[in-house]
């Protein structure tokens, strides 16, 4: 059997040279090393060795083996070489590259998102995050919000057959950010992912970006929440904008604020557009957060705070004269190219 072997093996060396493109390759493997080849064939035999031959014969086995394995190998990459090779005869590889495709830009809402967040880190902000599939406790309990309101409507809201539901905003993060903080202050932001029942038109989508923020101390004033909103749209859409505070409704914050700012797109008048809802946090809040974690941090005796939250696409439409909000989900090259 060894000589069988050594045959075999001065063989199939020979045959390899003798190969020229892939299909012979892999008949020569199958021929061979297949199932039903030559060499496996031989190995079949191995039962018939002697005892004291077993060993010198599986060594020998092993050497064929690796040998043609390893000259199929080399004659595979001598092959494909040739074929690289062959497809480069003629061209001039000192003449200049062609320009590919374009060069790409940042998504307008990544722009948005990082512009935001940048400016927020720098007044002491830090970033939050947050599941985006919540429990009714976060969302709607521990955020004031009463059990018939609408917002938690299943034609408002997206509820999973467990009873969670996907995030209608990102306030949520506010919620586990007390829930888990060791010590006053809490100064953060919470930019993602909100989900809302809404028909798709120019304006809406069920799928929206948001970003919120928190801050918690002892003696945080309506003062505080004025002069960070101003000087963040500031930063945002120019140092002259012009930004008003209008009295409203939110249950999670009392006093609550529509805030609007004044712009002035071009060949028009200027215009107040709404753009985010803020406010000092309802002491019920606070209270439903100490009931949760049981202790006194957040005690609504001792601290105060505010929050606010925008649509991160609202201010994108608003900053590039975007007139549908759907042109920010379609991937329309024409369109990102603008930006």
């Amino acid at each position: 059997m060894l000589s069988q072997l050594d045959s075999l093996k001065t063989e199939a060396l020979a045959a390899l040279d003798t190969l020229s493109d892939e299909a012979a390759l892999e008949a020569f493997r199958i021929d061979y090393l297949g199932k039903k080849g030559k060499l496996t064939a031989l190995s079949a035999g191995m039962r018939d060795v002697p005892p004291d031959l077993k060993k010198e014969v599986g060594a020998k086995l092993n050497e064929v083996r690796e040998a043609i394995s390893g000259g199929l190998s080399t004659r595979q990459e001598a092959l494909q070489a040739a074929k690289d090779a062959a497809s480069v005869v003629g061209i001039d590889l000192s003449l200049p590259g062609r320009p590919g495709a374009g060069v790409g830009t940042l998504h307008p809402l990544t722009q948005i998102r990082d512009l935001a967040v940048r400016t927020l880190r720098r007044m002491g902000f830090t970033l939050a995050d947050g599941p985006e599939i919540e429990t009714e406790w976060h969302c709607f309990d521990a955020l004031n919000t009463p059990a018939d309101h609408p917002a938690r409507n299943e034609s408002d809201t997206f509820y999973l057959p467990d009873g969670r539901l996907l995030r209608t905003h990102t306030s949520s993060v506010q919620i586990r950010t007390m829930e888990t903080v060791k010590a006053l202050p809490v100064r953060v932001i919470a930019p993602g992912a909100a989900y809302r029942r809404d028909e798709i038109d120019a304006t809406h989508l069920s799928v929206f970006n948001q970003i919120e923020a928190l801050y918690v101390d002892k003696d945080v004033s309506l003062a505080d929440l004025k002069g960070t909103l101003e000087f963040f749209f500031r930063e945002v859409f120019g140092p002259k904008t012009v930004v008003r505070f209008r009295p409203h409704f939110f249950p999670f914050t009392e006093p609550s604020f529509e805030i609007d700012v004044k712009l002035e797109a071009k060949g028009k008048e200027a215009r107040w557009i709404e753009i985010a809802g803020c406010g000092m946090v309802d002491p019920a809040v606070f209270a439903e957060v100490s009931k949760k974690r049981g202790d006194n941090l957040f005690d609504p005796e001792q601290v105060t705070g505010f929050a606010f939250g925008m649509g991160l696409d609202r201010l994108a439409m608003i900053l590039h004269g975007i007139s549908d909000i759907r042109h920010l989900i379609e991937n329309d090259v024409r369109f990102l190219q603008q930006f």
